[in-house]
């Protein structure tokens, strides 16, 4: 929050932002009157906007409704059905889903049924918290994921701080008696005085310091495992954050005959395998940072469960007994969930027909994604949250005390109510994905990539796997400033075009622009985890700078592997594809 003194300030470079950006950029359309110059001032525009946030990304995306009909680069129809296509459907579908998790607690059952069978040394508690962490990640928003976790994380550190307290003061007690055992054993009375007076100003133990800042070391570990984690898990299912999505959308705008390459089965084939890189090495990288490499203390080799994991373990048990037992509308959303997964890996798998051309004749052509999602989702609405209790006849009432005995009972919920879904949904990412999809659409349809491929024509010099990681390092200092999602809308058109003019596998730039699109580790601000993990106070900037510059690294190297080894044949990178040529062609 800014000084009130700054308010004002503040207020005047928006209103300059918002409304000086234009006029400064109103002769780009001015000297070359063609549509690509029309588009071109709008996508800056909305740059600028989104970058700099002095209206909300939200109301940023729906700027193509207005301006690209008046400016004639786009019909208002084509535009508007942007906004709700089959790619935001299957990421609606998604959302609901989540929200039937989070509503039911399903997600906190799972992270400490998981938490309880790994364990609570540190070594393996911090493994927990990010295995689960991730886990959640993938399917419901890393904001809610990291909401619940951070808390969990929160009371287990205090527990343990409390109770290393306790026993800390037990052993002062106790060394103190013995010291006046010893004493009692003297004879010399002047030695005495001197022990008496000695212990009445107990000096500081040594190791107290050490200890303290060891513990500060371990809660800032323990937190900021979360929210990496939570950034992590996300890149791994098509659903899981909204880069993902764009990639997905666009790739449908861009390349309309691309024969569905990006689906969910193909994504996680090729994503999964990275995020577990990514979390065994950030697994590492905190625990040398925050624990060292003393493996006995982190790990407790040859030693018993201590009075603090002890205290950890019951806190855990607490937070589970808390819960209950599964109850029948819990049970029904894991099934619902798992059937989920079940149709997206199964609709289409490559290697075997699907159940979507098994099925339906020529179903491989007209189901996608989203028709999974969206039923799953009209089964949340419909399937009630508590067991029919099926009413017995009894001939002996009449049919009026039978009436009035059925009246009494109410009806069963159902799974999901409409008005949770109205106040969980994040709308904003709905109408931010669609303005990407709307700006994608018109600057294909404009000529606007086709012009921004052939001025990148000398990159073809440059072997791919360099182009791809400068990409992957470009996007994950940007992204670190700016929204994820404005972040891949902004730059993937841009290189797809670059992939084209240079006669490049698309996907070979634009999977790893995707990827480090999340990859934002450095600064409290630059995603809602690391604002959550940040709120708790443990943790200062230069922490999370620190660690997150190592973190980006790392993310940047694992996806630079991962496009070059087993990326490669998944999508026949090697080739450029014959429907890419789509573009050149415009």
């Amino acid at each position: 929050m800014a000084p009130t003194c700054l308010r004002p300030l503040l207020s005047y470079r928006s209103f300059a932002i918002l409304f000086l950006t234009p006029l400064l950029l109103l002769p780009l359309p001015l000297a070359a009157s063609t549509r690509e110059a029309r588009c071109a001032y709008i996508i800056i525009i909305m740059a600028v906007y989104w970058c700099t946030e002095v209206i909300p990304l939200a109301v940023t995306s729906l700027m193509p409704v207005v301006f690209f009909p008046l400016l004639g680069v786009q019909t208002a129809k084509k535009v508007c059905l942007q906004y709700l296509n089959n790619t935001n459907m299957l990421f609606f579908g998604g959302l609901i889903v989540a929200i039937s998790v989070e509503q039911w607690n399903l997600h906190k059952r799972i992270a400490l049924r998981v938490l309880l069978i790994l364990g609570v040394k540190p070594a393996l508690l911090m493994l927990g918290f990010m295995i689960v962490t991730a886990f959640l990640s993938m399917w419901i928003s890393n904001t809610a994921t990291t909401a619940m976790m951070v808390p969990i994380v929160h009371a287990v550190l205090d527990q343990l701080d409390s109770t290393e307290c306790d026993v800390t003061m037990v052993e002062q007690a106790t060394g103190q008696t013995n010291t006046v055992i010893e004493l009692g054993e003297k004879s010399t009375p002047e030695s005495t005085a001197v022990h008496v007076v000695s212990n009445e100003q107990i000096p500081d133990d040594p190791r107290s310091s050490e200890e303290k800042k060891m513990r500060k070391h371990i809660c800032k570990g323990m937190i900021l495992c979360v929210c990496y984690a939570a950034s992590i898990g996300g890149t791994a299912t098509l659903t899981g954050t909204g880069p993902n999505m764009v990639l997905k959308g666009q790739m449908n705008q861009l390349y309309p005959n691309n024969n569905d390459i990006v689906d969910f089965a193909s994504w996680f084939g090729f994503a999964f395998p990275n995020m577990i890189l990514m979390l065994v090495l950030a697994w590492l990288w905190l625990q040398c940072s925050f624990m060292g490499l003393n493996f006995k203390k982190s790990w407790g080799i040859g030693t018993e469960r201590t009075t603090k994991e002890k205290a950890a373990y019951n806190v855990l048990k607490a937070e589970m007994k808390k819960l209950g037992p599964i109850s029948y509308a819990e049970l029904n959303v894991l099934l619902l969930f798992v059937l989920l997964v079940v149709l997206w890996f199964s609709r289409n798998p490559g290697f075997v027909k699907g159940w979507a051309s098994k099925l339906f004749p020529g179903g491989e052509k007209y189901i996608t994604d989203a028709v999974p999602a969206v039923f799953i989702a009209l089964l949340l609405f419909i399937l009630p949250a508590h067991k029919p209790k099926f009413i017995a006849w009894n001939p002996s009432k009449s049919d009026t005390e039978r009436t009035e005995e059925d009246a009494k009972k109410p009806l069963s919920a159902s799974l999901l109510d409409w008005n949770v879904v109205q106040r969980k949904m994040p709308w904003s990412i709905v109408l931010l994905l669609g303005g990407g999809f709307a700006l994608a659409d018109a600057s294909a349809n404009s000529g606007l990539s086709a012009w921004l491929g052939h001025q990148m024509t000398p990159l073809g010099s440059i072997p791919p796997w360099a182009i791809a990681s400068v990409v992957s390092l470009i996007i994950a200092v940007f992204t670190e400033c700016t929204s994820n999602v404005a972040t891949a809308t902004l730059f993937l058109p841009v290189f797809s075009s670059m992939a084209t003019s240079i006669k490049m596998h698309p996907l070979y730039v634009m999977l790893p622009a995707t990827l480090s699109a999340s990859f934002a580790f450095m600064l409290p601000v630059a995603t809602p985890p690391n604002a959550i993990a940040f709120s708790y106070g443990h943790i200062h900037v230069w922490d999370m700078v620190r660690t997150g510059i190592v973190m980006n690294i790392i993310g940047v190297c694992c996806v630079t592997l991962a496009i070059n080894t087993w990326g490669k044949p998944m999508f026949g990178l090697d080739t450029f594809p014959t429907w890419a040529n789509t573009t050149t062609n415009q």
